[in-house]
């Protein structure tokens, strides 16, 4: 049974009539034409979809639309030209923990979680933060350096 389902996605208002059940991945990628979202796995293991929803990091390939009614999502095209993803752009590329840039997205996404909750993280915190988060190029030790100088270099704005 198809449904209205309104929420906001990078500050604009969208509306959906379709299948609750939907998922939020595809809703994206298909209705809002945002394809910095990818689809990885399409099983919750890999994070190359991750978004935030209300602020909290969430696969949006098992995510079901009807679950962000009345919420704000925000995906990398929404966060790209922050001050923030700069600060987390510069840092990526300062450790050369960017490569196929595939699974990028979803570990800057991860990265925004973190540094929104914990602006400070050490180490430990963002191995566990990351960790939903495959990457099959660079590996994570530039990556977990990149989340660390971020939070050094942003200071002030997480």
């Amino acid at each position: 049974m198809a449904m209205d389902i309104s929420f906001v996605v990078n500050g604009k208002r969208v509306n959906i009539y379709g299948n609750p059940t939907a998922r939020l991945l595809d809703a994206l990628r298909d209705y809002c034409g945002l394809t910095g979202v990818k689809e990885g796995c399409g099983e919750g293991e890999c994070g190359a979809c991750s978004v935030l929803v209300d602020g909290k990091l969430v696969n949006s390939c098992i995510y079901p639309i009807a679950k962000v009614e009345g919420k704000e999502v925000l995906t990398i095209e929404g966060f790209r030209g922050t001050e923030k993803y700069e600060v987390l752009k510069e840092s990526f590329e300062a450790a050369g923990a960017v490569q196929c840039g595939f699974c990028s997205p979803g570990m800057l996404m991860a990265a925004e979680s973190l540094l929104r909750e914990n602006p400070k993280p050490d180490e430990v915190q963002v191995r566990e933060a990351i960790s939903g988060n495959l990457c099959r190029c660079t590996g994570y030790n530039t990556i977990v350096e990149a989340v660390l100088d971020a939070s050094i270099r942003g200071e002030g704005l997480w």
